[in-house]
């Protein structure tokens, strides 16, 4: 294991952009939402400690058996002090927290969902409206802590579609706000600001064009101009640099050093997930984490490094794609993982996999350790999520664009492209370059001064990749004036449902890596290769507390103060049914519309059950998932460890009975995530299924490739990172035959 630091550093600020105006919201309708924020995360006290209504009042006797759980979990002598400020805090007194609810709603909730929201609010500040929607004239705000708890749980089902999608909006931002910004619960948790296992090291000092001001666009000429830094546009720009072309790779977002990580959750949040985190698909039920900074996906992935398996790539081969089932892309698979050192060599499990693969043993289910893209070397660390210090973690920052910048790429960061542009040719629409507007850092951080800068950029050349991801690159496309049917289409989320098993003693799940060890066992329950993975996940407190139910107050801050003694599994399902993605109608961003089916969440309900036996025969004393439906798991005095009936124990076999009994479960009643986009700008052998050609060029364009994992022709059952790079190994060589400029076996491995 590495070596502990003995040193304990504090990553560099992060500057952020300016907070919202908050105007879209009245007084009275900040007070409403506020007052049932208060409803969600109170201030829990007793009738003897009580200060005003706002307070949730609980018997001395169940004040007593609260602390004494708390304490028993936190080391040190001011456990109890600890345990009772953290009892006490409430949600709305904490400015910071109000910040987080205010930056979500006013930058990163579109504008339907706010006045949705607010047409709630205001209904809650008039008597008949109150009447309605809680019984009483009183305006909630001014109701005991209790009245609105019992209103607002009542929302959960209520028969109003709006005030369901209010209970499930406010608590997904109230959980998620409370948790980055609670001022005791990483004192209750043990968990530290900064790893501490390994030591930082300064990354690559990458240079960024820069723009002086003016009225006039900026023009600039190159041979390929790659749109976006994550994985598909980080392998393309380093192998046409390295084949002797002028390549420019702009992307949206900006780039942070090593010296900044990990960053908190709110400022990595904001700074390096596409809308902050928080896109939600349009019936409420998905969360999707997509990467939007320097790198993309491949600067907060968790290091799972999975090849494209044969059943995956036999079924692309048969939709008309052979090169899936080729030696050149076996090839092209090796390249880019020999260039990551990736391995399974140097792996040390922490507790959460170790639990996962020990699990799998005992049950007789096919399990592996997951590689990583680790350098061929140990790194322990669990928080690359949010950046990743040691530099240990060798994603597209470390590895391909840094051969890119050696080789001579140009890079602009803080560019949105709003188009492609296209020149006629003998009747065909030829790809000429781009054009966009480029936003200097100190812009787009409110910074002022002089050299705060916007402008419109220009970019010729003679050929266009798009690498923008699986949610941006089908909205360029389309803003491109592209009318192809199927841009946005076939939109595979592997939906993900998340559980969490309770231990009895501690621990500390967010040390070691994220997610190294994986459950192959039900990954095909339809015999066509759709199924379901169970794996680890990053254990952040913002993603792991966040994804579970909130029932009451009380129920809420001790199910968190739990996470220090528990581990996080995951269901990651190979989905066959897809969704879509479109612009939003008023302000362009992107916009998804996905339902898990029926057929998706029965797979994903097998993946909760084996996750259940993996982690009662492991001794899990609890366990919960993110289905609202599905009570806990507590697993009864009697049954013992030792006990030889093992998983066939009556109270396990009962709950897993009940959970059957639910299935395919209501998308409305859960909480799914996803981490993996595919398939927008899906490949094939037609432009009537398809966006683009067996070599990434878009149907009835010349020079317009797109490279990322939008490409995909269905979902590719493992984390996408690998697929992604090597079709961008390979296309991108393509590229540069095309342009003249082969590039060699020899070329290409030159710094593997």
């Amino acid at each position: 294991m590495a070596e502990k630091s003995r040193s304990i550093y504090t990553p560099l600020e992060v500057a952020l952009p300016p907070s919202p105006d908050l105007s879209f919201f009245s007084d009275a309708q900040w007070a409403t939402l506020f007052a049932l924020s208060d409803a969600i995360v109170p201030s829990i006290r007793t009738a003897a400690t009580a200060r005003s209504p706002v307070d949730k009042v609980i018997s001395v006797g169940e004040w007593d058996a609260a602390v004494s759980k708390l304490t028993s979990w936190i080391p040190g002598p001011d456990a109890a002090k600890i345990a009772a400020r953290y009892l006490e805090e409430d949600a709305s007194s904490n400015p910071v927290f109000r910040s987080y609810v205010e930056r979500t709603l006013g930058h990163h909730v579109h504008e339907e969902g706010k006045a949705g929201l607010g047409l709630i609010m205001n209904a809650l500040n008039t008597r008949a409206g109150s009447l309605i929607l809680t019984g009483s004239t009183t305006p909630i705000h001014q109701q005991p802590i209790a009245f609105r708890e019992k209103i607002f749980r009542g929302w959960e089902t209520s028969q109003l579609p709006p005030l369901r999608a209010v209970y499930r909006g406010l608590t997904a931002i109230v959980k998620k706000s409370w948790v980055m910004s609670s001022p005791s619960i990483n004192d209750v948790l043990g968990f530290p600001r900064v790893p501490v296992l390994g030591k930082p090291v300064d990354s690559f000092p990458f240079e960024f064009l820069q723009f002086p001001p003016s009225a006039e666009p900026e023009t600039i000429e190159t041979d390929v101009v790659v749109v976006g830094s994550g994985c598909g546009g980080a392998v393309t720009a380093k192998n046409l640099a390295e084949a002797g072309l002028r390549v420019l790779v702009v992307e949206k977002s900006y780039s942070y050093t090593s010296k900044s990580f990990p960053m908190t959750a709110n400022d990595g949040y904001i700074s390096m997930f596409e809308n902050a985190g928080a896109i939600v698909s349009d019936d409420g039920s998905m969360v999707i984490l997509a990467g939007s900074t320097w790198g993309g996906g491949g600067t907060i992935n968790w290091s799972a490094s999975l090849q494209t398996q044969a059943y995956v790539r036999q079924e692309w081969a048969d939709g008309g794609l052979p090169f899936f089932t080729s030696r050149e892309f076996q090839r092209s698979l090796d390249r880019v993982c020999n260039r990551m050192g990736v391995n399974t060599e140097y792996i040390k499990h922490n507790r959460g996999n170790t639990v996962i693969l020990e699990g799998a043993r005992k049950l007789g289910y096919a399990a592996n350790p997951v590689p990583q893209n680790t350098g061929n070397a140990e790194h322990y660390c669990g928080y690359c999520t949010l950046g990743c210090a040691s530099c240990g973690k060798k994603g597209p920052t470390e590895t391909f664009l840094v051969d890119a910048a050696k080789a001579g790429a140009i890079f602009v960061e803080g560019f949105r492209a709003d188009k492609v542009l296209f020149e006629k040719k003998k009747g065909k629409r030829v790809a000429s370059g781009i054009q966009g507007t480029w936003t200097s850092r100190d812009s787009y951080l409110g910074l002022g001064g002089t050299g705060a800068v916007k402008r419109k950029v220009i970019v010729k050349a003679k050929k266009v990749v798009v690498s923008s991801g699986t949610l941006q690159s089908p909205l360029l496309l389309m803003r491109s004036g592209l009318k192809n049917s199927q841009i946005g289409k076939n939109l595979h989320l592997h939906p993900v449902m998340e559980a969490g098993a309770v231990f009895d003693n501690e621990v500390r799940p967010w040390e070691g890596g994220a997610l190294t060890t994986v459950v192959n066992e039900f990954e095909d329950l339809d015999g066509h290769g759709h199924g379901v993975k169970v794996q680890s996940l990053a254990m952040m407190p913002s993603l792991f507390i966040t994804a579970f139910p909130w029932r009451d107050g009380l129920d809420y801050k001790l199910w968190a103060a739990g996470m220090r003694r528990s581990t996080g599994l995951i269901t990651l399902t190979r989905d066959r049914d897809a969704g879509r993605v479109y612009p939003d109608p008023t302000d362009g961003r992107v916009r998804v519309d996905y339902t898990v089916s029926a057929f998706d969440r029965r797979h994903a309900v097998e993946g909760l059950i084996a996750g259940a036996k993996i982690a009662y025969i492991s001794g899990a004393k609890e366990f919960h998932t993110s289905y609202r439906d599905i009570p806990p798991f507590i697993r009864p005095d009697e049954s013992s460890l030792e006990s030889p009936h093992g998983t066939n124990d009556s109270a396990l076999q009962n709950w897993i009975a009940e959970v059957r009994r639910k299935s395919p479960l209501s998308p409305e009643r859960g909480f799914f995530a996803s981490a993996h986009q595919m398939g927008t700008c899906r490949m094939g052998k037609s432009p009537k299924s398809s966006v683009v050609d067996p070599n990434c060029q878009v149907w009835d364009t010349d020079g317009l490739y797109v490279v990322d994992a939008s490409v995909f022709p269905s979902a590719s059952g493992v984390n996408p990172m690998v697929t992604n790079m090597a079709i961008a190994d390979w296309a991108s060589r393509n590229i540069a035959r095309a342009l003249e400029k082969p590039m060699s076996e020899r070329n290409g491995m030159a710094r593997l």
